[in-house]
This record gives C-alpha cells, sequence and structure tokens, in this order.
C-alpha cells in the first residue's frame, strides 16, 4: 500500500485563507517544484503530479489561487474566475508568489525551484517567468499562451519547457506565434513540444481529450526538464 500522503497546509493573502497541499516529505532540504492547478483548482491530475514528483525527490505543493470559498462550481465559473485572474496578471502574479514563498517554508532549497501549471496553471507557468521570479524554470502543460499586447516582451529569462497538443482550440496561431517572439526576446533556453492528436486536456485521465501515450510522453519530457534543471 502506497503511505504517500499530502498534507494540507494553509497560508493568508492579507485576509483571504488560502489552502495548499504539500508531499510528506516536507521539512527536507530538497529541490522544490510548485504546481499550478486547471481551472477548477486543485484538482485530482495535479495532486497526482505532485506524487510523483515525491517519488522522484522533489518537495511538491501544490497552490491554491483562488482561496477558500471561492472554488469554482462548474465550467463556467471556472471561466470567470480563471479569466479575471488572467485580466488582472499581477494579482496572478502574487498569489504564485505567495504559493512560492510556503514551497520554501516547507523546506524546498531556494535555489532548486521550479514551476509547472495545467491550462490556467500552465498561463501561471508563464505569468512566473514574466513576472522575473528565481526559478530555475518553468513547464506549462497545455497552457493559455497569450497576454495583452501592451505588456512588453523579454520578461522571461529562465529556463523554458512548453509542452503544447497540436488540436488546442484554445491557442491561435497568433498566440503561438507571438509566444515564440516573446520567448526569443528574453530567454535563451526554451523549447516547444507539440503533441500530435491530442485536444485541449490531453493529460488529464478524467478528460474526453485524455491522449495516453502523448500524456505519457509528456510528463517524461516534464522529468527530464526538472532532472536537467534541479539536480
Amino acid at each position: 500500500m502506497d503511505a504517500q500522503t499530502l498534507k494540507p497546509v494553509a497560508y493568508k493573502d492579507g485576509s483571504q485563507k488560502l489552502n495548499g497541499l504539500v508531499t510528506s516529505n516536507s521539512g527536507k532540504k530538497l529541490p522544490g517544484v510548485l504546481i499550478l492547478p486547471a481551472w477548477m483548482g486543485i484538482d485530482t491530475e495535479a495532486k497526482t503530479a505532485a506524487l510523483e514528483l515525491e517519488k522522484q525527490g522533489y518537495i511538491a505543493f501544490v497552490a491554491d489561487i483562488y482561496g477558500e470559498g471561492n472554488i469554482p462550481t462548474d465550467m463556467s465559473s471556472a471561466a470567470k474566475m480563471a479569466t479575471s485572474y488572467k485580466t488582472d496578471y499581477k494579482a496572478y502574479q502574487h498569489r504564485i508568489e505567495l504559493a512560492l514563498n510556503e514551497l520554501k517554508k516547507q523546506g524546498a532549497d531556494a535555489s532548486k525551484i521550479a514551476v509547472i501549471g495545467y491550462c490556467f496553471g500552465g498561463t501561471g507557468a508563464l505569468e512566473t517567468g514574466r513576472a522575473e521570479f528565481p526559478v530555475a524554470g518553468i513547464v506549462s502543460i497545455h497552457g493559455g499562451l497569450a497576454k495583452s499586447a501592451d505588456r512588453r516582451d523579454g520578461m522571461i529569462k529562465t529556463k523554458v519547457l512548453i509542452e503544447n497538443p497540436a488540436e488546442d482550440k484554445s491557442v491561435s496561431k497568433e498566440d503561438y506565434d507571438h509566444l515564440v517572439k516573446e520567448l526569443n526576446a528574453g530567454t535563451k533556453d526554451w523549447q516547444i513540444i507539440t503533441y500530435a492528436n491530442s485536444g485541449h486536456t490531453f493529460t488529464n485521465p478524467a478528460s474526453q481529450e485524455y491522449n495516453k501515450v502523448m500524456s505519457d510522453r509528456a510528463w517524461k519530457h516534464t522529468l527530464q526538464f526538472l532532472r536537467e534543471i534541479l539536480q
């Protein structure tokens, strides 16, 4: 029987209570990975990723972006909440920074931290880079790639892995092309891997778009990237 568990971690943004999760190896001096969940909030995919990362020797912390009392109940409310943070990107970056601080408090080596995110969280991974937070690298897994045109390029300087499903209808060619331009203006270490026959939520076993072959490959690519930048 697997003895791995995730422990709740209560933290705050002012008066707003946030409820994250950390792996059971917290307190040890280990590389850390912050997980930014998809738009429904902390879900099975994020929890599973945390447990898998613990097996690889990382302290993993699953962030609570929305906060207690603000968890979406359906796709419509999730879309509304996620859009509000994408629009008010500084509020999103602030919640990410709070989660990064909690990851460090849980024992993660501050010089060896990466951020991975799914969907809305994949956008958050890019926002981590745009905020120039001191992380070793970011992984955006079927994330939204766009940012508003009035924001300048060249802010992302950390190492970047984008895992992009070929059939993701939420990512336009213009968004993709501009992200390449944005990355070239900043970091010199980025890669985009595109997965064939894959819709937006191709890594989530609970989704009708789940593609096990491509999802397994994407996870291997994530682990390879993390080994390179954290170990």
